[in-house]
């Protein structure tokens, strides 16, 4: 008698859209990761095991993709392991819709869909989309995704090669590469699956197209008739991305949840100057979209160093481009120094941040053994061409 033959992950996922699956995935919404031994023993006595694990694998992930989702999303939706890690965060999706619609996209060929996540957001700007992915399981997890959310009526999900696909039909052409591997993360643009030379000669193809790369991508790589866009939310860079169609050679930084949007006039960057009162620290998608001379200018700023992306001002000014810190000390690196100052000020609590020091921040935390009620700002850096600390406080703007 031959052995019985596991689920194939396919298999799974189709039980898991069972009115069954369904009520084990309602089931499991607020369960404890640490307790998941003692919930499969339990759900095991009225489900097959196999339905029990994909669940519990499926409620993971989505507790996982909250973050990126919200709950209310993420709580409907259906997720594959690469789908959590690699699909864009709903705010910047939101954003890029809203940017699409505003330039008046009624059709995209959203290539590379993955589980569906940016087209989740277009289709309810208002936008219809050919959602195409090669993998047939991520397709099924898409089309799951548009139908779990109301949006299937202007989402078609298409399991194709994107080589294969006319996109003429469409007035946008957006790409995703994959941009991870079996050794991780992937730098190279042409490395990318599809590579990058291909994604620009696809969105050539179309009035208008929204290539997403990663946020390290080289200025030189991109081509001449782009705009490059930076995009950070809460502070953290999440993605770049190239668009055709728009303003042929700009660089912006968009800054969300709030939208603020800084772009390039072609500005020098300041001259060097001493630390004054307050050090402003630009976010990461200005100084990604080499962008730090645009945002120093309303704040009369000048640079700590030629080299260092540090704005520091003898005036506070409110900017939504950097956050600002007010200044006590500007000392030469010098760690016992720094021990005695915190010791003398009952520091306990320090943020240490770093810009071109060789100094790690978690080992200089241990090192300085920090007691005390009060707190500082610690950045570690180089001004004129010197190691140097910087002590102060943040400041609201």
């Amino acid at each position: 008698m031959p052995a019985p033959t596991s689920p194939t992950p396919a298999e799974s996922f189709a039980a898991l859209l069972t009115e069954e699956g369904r009520a084990l995935l309602d089931d499991l919404r607020d369960s404890d990761p640490r307790q998941e031994l003692a919930t499969a023993t339990r759900l095991r006595r009225d489900h097959p095991a196999e339905l029990v694990s994909a669940a519990i694998g499926q409620a993971r992930l989505r507790q996982r993709a909250v973050a990126k989702f919200g709950a209310e999303d993420a709580y409907r939706m259906f997720f594959t392991p690469n789908g959590v890690e690699q699909s864009t965060r709903k705010t910047v999706a939101e954003y890029r819709a809203a940017r699409l619609a505003a330039l008046g996209t009624k059709s995209v060929a959203d290539l590379c869909c993955g589980i569906g996540g940016d087209a989740l957001a277009l289709a309810r700007a208002g936008i219809s989309v050919l959602a195409v992915d090669r993998d047939p399981l991520t397709c099924a997890v898409a089309e799951a995704n548009a139908r779990a959310l109301g949006l299937d009526g202007l989402i078609e999900v298409r399991c194709a090669d994107v080589a294969e696909i006319d996109t003429a039909p469409y007035d946008t052409v957006f790409v995703d590469p994959a941009r991870r591997g079996g050794r991780g993360r992937i730098f190279d643009p042409e490395a990318y699956s599809p590579p990058l030379s291909w994604a620009v000669e696809a969105a050539r193809t179309a009035p208008r197209a929204a290539l997403k790369i990663a946020p390290g991508i080289p200025h030189e790589a991109v081509p001449e008739e782009a705009e490059a866009e930076w995009i950070s939310d809460g502070g953290d860079v999440k993605e770049a991305v190239l668009w055709f169609g728009t303003e042929p050679g700009a660089r912006r930084a968009t800054l969300l949840p709030g939208g603020a949007t800084l772009t390039s006039r072609g500005l020098p960057n300041p001259a060097a100057r001493p630390v004054g009162r307050y050090l402003y620290e630009p976010d990461g998608a200005v100084i990604r979209a080499h962008l730090v001379a645009e945002a120093a200018e309303p704040l009369d700023g000048g640079l700590i160093d030629d080299t260092i992306a540090y704005i520091t001002s003898d005036e506070l000014r409110p900017t939504p481009y950097a956050t600002a810190y007010e200044i006590t000390d500007v000392l030469p690196f010098n760690l016992k120094k720094l021990k005695t100052l915190l010791r003398q000020r009952g520091i306990g609590t320090a943020v240490i941040k770093k810009r071109g020091s060789a100094v790690e921040p978690e080992e200089l935390r241990k090192k300085l053994k920090l007691e005390g009620v009060n707190s500082c700002v610690i950045v570690l850096t180089r001004v004129a061409g010197a190691p140097t600390m910087l002590l102060g406080q943040p400041v609201q703007a």
